[in-house]
């Protein structure tokens, strides 16, 4: 995220603070679907990420003016809503966790074949990353698909900078390990 696009988030924010109900609407409609998509791969449940962003939409609304600047507007988003995965998930101990999930997009320009070989990857892909601790598989995602910086992401989990690239280090090697075992390049398609 470049910083005119934090600057304005945080412009955003200072309105929300001020119950600007049009400013929260626009900060919604800036990072839903990042927040959404974020918590779909952390809870698999698409019923439940549509609820956890809009509980998470909910508290930015009322906790926009104790916002204390210390992370980029994103990250402080994405972390209100992690936290509130974990809470549900740990109250929910029927949560089932979807083990065939699979996301990838598909390049209109690309013919069926190397499609089907890209669906396929991004299949294996997942599982392998499915089969990582939920440490690992955690900075795998906010790397890779929320594509934060390891400051960025140590403000999300709470924890120190060094930690998450220690954990970063193993969740690489490890997932390259497992996708070796599968058979998978790190080519693509």
């Amino acid at each position: 995220m470049s910083r005119s696009e934090n600057a304005r988030d945080l412009e955003l924010l200072e309105q929300v603070a001020r119950n600007d109900r049009k400013a929260i609407a626009l900060l919604y409609q800036r990072h839903h679907l990042r927040l959404y998509r974020y918590l779909l791969r952390f809870t698999k449940n698409e019923a439940v990420a549509e609820e956890l962003v809009n509980e998470t939409f909910i508290d930015v609304w009322r906790s926009a003016g104790t916002f204390e600047g210390r992370s980029q507007v994103s990250s402080w988003i994405l972390s209100i809503g992690r936290n509130k995965a974990i809470s549900l998930l740990r109250k929910r101990s029927d949560a089932e966790l979807d083990e065939d999930y699979a996301s990838g997009l598909q390049d209109d320009r690309d013919t069926p074949e190397v499609s089907a070989l890209k669906q396929d990857k991004a299949l294996a892909m997942r599982l392998c990353i499915d089969r990582l601790s939920d440490e690992h598989r955690e900075v795998i995602d906010l790397v890779y698909y929320q594509e934060k910086a390891i400051k960025e992401i140590a403000v999300i989990l709470s924890v120190p900078e060094n930690t998450v690239k220690t954990r970063v280090f193993h969740a690489r090697k490890k997932l390259s390990d497992l996708l070796m075992k599968s058979g998978i390049d790190r080519g693509w398609p």
